[in-house]
This record gives structure tokens, sequence and C-alpha cells, in this order.
């Protein structure tokens, strides 16, 4: 049985499930529609996961910790997770995951994942803290997936603010790894990408080394559906499912990212790679404006 926590406000109505520590819901009673994506098997059975403790791929499905192989899937293993509901008050929502034998089989560290939702106004904030109970040093990375609907994915906009180019990243089909080799600078028009049936032919657009720290997904008439603020995301992801048209378009703010083509060493030198001394915490945020 899924559990689900909400806290609402005047403008908006949020849930979030034990469930992955899930954001699930986040509705706008001004406008009376849900603007987080609902889960539809047809194009992706998910809402808003949390990646961790790896964005993306790895190469081949493992990777190499002090010499010895670790298979690891698809943005690691916190989103199939259930966490541990630790408290919520009118404004705020917090769960918890430790490591335990199971994770230890896949991921040879101590962690404790922190992740709070918070809600003021129009804006809900998805705020992650990564502690190292243990002995040795931690590797990790961490990222959001979050999906936001759509009434059409060709014809939205993205506006990146005050940006007239940005350099995009692809993932090569053959590896799926980050094909860094080949970068495609990106014109936009008084900082406005228009999304096209083409767009997400190539997977996501990948934008490396802190290029963005804002974007907003928009209608095509220009209203305003959400605004993404991540001012320490290393890297943003914007996604849609490949050849489907889904009615959702993901905006992902990620420290750390799936390996780059060919990678095949060890964990430590993983592209972008986070890492936490005995001891030691690591505390990010990212923020979600709903509408104007």
């Amino acid at each position: 049985m899924v559990h689900m926590r909400t806290i609402e406000n005047e403008q908006l109505k949020v849930c979030v499930s034990d469930h992955g520590a899930e954001l699930c819901s986040i509705y706008n009673k001004k406008t009376e529609r849900e603007v987080i994506w609902t889960a539809d098997p047809a194009y992706w059975n998910r809402h808003a996961p949390v990646l961790f403790p790896f964005v993306g791929k790895v190469t081949g499905g493992c990777y190499t910790y002090e010499g010895q192989k670790y298979p690891m899937g698809q943005h690691g293993f916190a989103r199939d997770r259930e966490f541990l509901f630790v408290d919520s008050g009118d404004t705020f929502i917090r769960h918890r995951l430790a490591a335990d034998e199971e994770s230890r089989k896949v991921y040879p560290f101590d962690f404790e994942l922190e992740i709070v939702h918070k809600l003021k106004g129009n804006c809900v904030t998805v705020e992650w803290k990564v502690f190292n109970p243990g002995k040795k040093k931690m590797y990790f990375s961490i990222g959001g997936h979050p999906g936001f609907c759509v009434d059409e994915n060709a014809g939205s906009r993205l506006v990146f603010e005050e940006q007239e180019t940005l350099s995009r990243v692809a993932i090569d089909p053959k590896t799926e790894g980050v094909d860094v080799e080949h970068p495609e600078v990106i014109a936009l028009q008084q900082g406005v990408y228009q999304v096209e049936p083409d767009t997400f032919d190539k997977d996501a657009l990948i934008f490396d080394h802190g290029q963005v720290k804002q974007v907003s997904l928009e209608k095509a008439d220009g209203t305003r559906l959400v605004t993404l603020r991540c001012p320490d995301a290393l890297s943003v992801g914007i996604w849609s499912p490949v050849g489907k048209q889904a009615p959702f378009i993901c905006l992902e703010p990620w420290i750390g990212r799936c390996d780059n083509s060919g990678f095949t060493g060890e964990l430590k030198d993983k592209f972008d790679v986070q890492s936490l001394e005995p001891g030691e915490s690591f505390r990010t945020a990212y923020d979600l404006l709903i509408g104007e």
C-alpha cells in the first residue's frame, strides 16, 4: 500500500509518496490543473523520481570501485525503495533512506539520504541532504527527474533567461554514454528554445558545466507552467520519451550524470562524481515555481 503525504496552501496542493520519497502531485488551485506528470505507463510510469546514488546509466550496467565491479541499474536504486517517513508540518514533509544489507550488495557505502519537500506560496522546494556515517570516503551522484504535464510536447517552449546560446551534448545510442566529443551549439531566440517534433529524437538535451541555473517550461502561447531554479546543478537534462510525442517534459537538475561514452574507469574518476569523507554531509536543493 502506497502511503501519500500531503501539504497545501491557498495556491497549491502537494503530495509526496513514501515510496521513493517521490513528488507525485502539485495541483494548481488557481488553474485547477495538475502540474506533475501523472505516470501514465503508456508513456512513462513515474512522476518525479530522485536519482541516487547514480544519475543515468553506467557503462555496461556496472561500475568499478577499488578494482571490483558492481551492478547498477539506471538512475540508482533510491527511487525504488521505501523511505522512512520522519515528520511533517504545515509546510514540509521529511523522508529518510539509509544503507542496509540490500543496498550494500550494489553500493558498498554507508549513507543516509534525507529528502525534504517544502511549500511556500507558489514555490515547491526539494531539498537533499547526503550524509556519510561510514569509515571510508563515499562517492555518489544525485539528481531530480520531475515531469510536467503539457498539452502537446511539440509546440511547447523552453525559456533560458538572458542566454543567447547553449552547448548541448547528446547520448550516443550505441554506447548509451554521453558523446562529449561532439557538442552542439544551440542558438536561442531571446532565450527561447522551441520544442519541435524531433527535439528528443536523440534522447535528452544535456547541458553540462553549470550552464543552466534556471529554465522555464511554457505553453506555445507563452503561458508559463513551471520554472526550475537549480543554482547548484552541474548539469541539467531535459527529456521526453523518444518517438512518443508524450504529453509531458522533464526538467532535471543533476549533480553528476551518466558516464561519458567509453568510460570504464574507477568510480572516483566518473564525470562530476561527488565525494564525502567520513562524518561529512552534502546539502542542496532545487525550486519549482508554479505558474506566473
